[in-house]
């Protein structure tokens, strides 16, 4: 199995950017997939985990999460809510990237960065997932970014093929 790292959030957030920019003029505001959430919630929701993964790299709470949340303005329209993403991403990488490997901090127990960087990876995944699937778009999810979460995430899966269309 081989770690996540940063790299795979900024490659992650690098691949929901190119399948939901072209789509930032639809209607953002219909449910993601199967959600109950809309596409823009569900964006929006992306963008608090992945600054929620950085701020416990950074803080190493051992008991919580940290007592933060990042509010995206209601008004922000789709494209600026994925470059909130993208900065969320960033922050993420860079305290992923920083961090020392051994360093543990909380996530309804003891994680290390790499596990909050395969978190981070399936958080823009598997959303990314959900939006497409609101705004009519097929998408297939990046293998080699899904096997690094399938084996981080899930190391008891079956192996096998898991390649699917992701287009609803």
């Amino acid at each position: 199995m081989t770690t996540a790292t940063g790299a795979d959030v900024r490659a992650a957030a690098t691949a929901m950017a190119e399948v939901l920019a072209p789509l930032t003029g639809h209607d953002w505001s219909v449910p993601a997939g199967d959600l109950e959430w809309s596409c823009w919630i569900t964006a929006a929701h992306v963008a608090h985990d992945l600054l929620a993964y950085a701020g416990q790299v950074a803080g190493q709470p051992t008991d919580g999460y940290l007592p933060y949340d990042l509010r995206v303005r209601s008004d922000a329209a789709p494209a600026e809510v994925l470059r909130v993403v993208h900065a969320c991403a960033q922050l993420l990488a860079g305290a992923v990237d920083g961090a020392e490997p051994t360093l543990r901090a909380w996530h309804w127990g003891p994680t290390d960065p790499a596990g909050f960087a395969a978190m981070g990876v399936a958080e823009i995944l598997l959303h990314t997932h959900d939006v497409t699937r609101g705004l009519g778009a097929d998408w297939r999810l990046p293998a080699d970014l899904s096997a690094k979460v399938v084996g981080r995430l899930f190391p008891d899966a079956p192996a096998g093929s898991r390649r699917r269309s992701c287009s609803g």
